[in-house]
């Protein structure tokens, strides 16, 4: 079929793994699909920032919500909670952490943001 492409997640491009994170990645070409799994206890701010250097989150994320829920307070305040079924767009300049005891699993699409995070600098 032209123009299709299917990749399994059980058998990722690539995986990351900094604290209480599995972060994996597909590459569909144009695309970079990733599943994100992030554990209770996990906050960007301890989890992700020590490998990225950055005060906030810079990831520009587009996804869904698999199971479990996440809180996000952005530089400028705003917060919101996203769970199993929300479509999401967060855009960069954020913190976020795992709500409950319910590890968080999300699939984004963001070519850009699925390339680059939680990747050593």
């Amino acid at each position: 079929m032209a123009g299709a492409r299917r990749k399994s997640f059980s058998t990722p491009d690539e995986t990351r793994t900094p604290d209480k994170t599995v972060l994996e990645l597909v590459d569909l070409g144009s695309v970079k699909a990733a599943r994100l799994t992030v554990q209770p206890g996990w906050t960007w701010s301890s989890c992700i920032k020590p490998v990225v250097g950055t005060d906030s989150c810079q990831a520009n994320h587009v996804g869904t919500v698999v199971s479990g829920r996440l809180g996000i307070k952005h530089n400028d305040g705003s917060e919101m909670e996203i769970s199993a079924g929300d479509a999401y767009v967060c855009e960069p300049g954020h913190d976020a952490w795992v709500i409950g005891d319910e590890p968080c699993v999300m699939l984004e699409f963001d070519a850009s943001a699925a390339a680059s995070y939680a990747k050593e600098e």
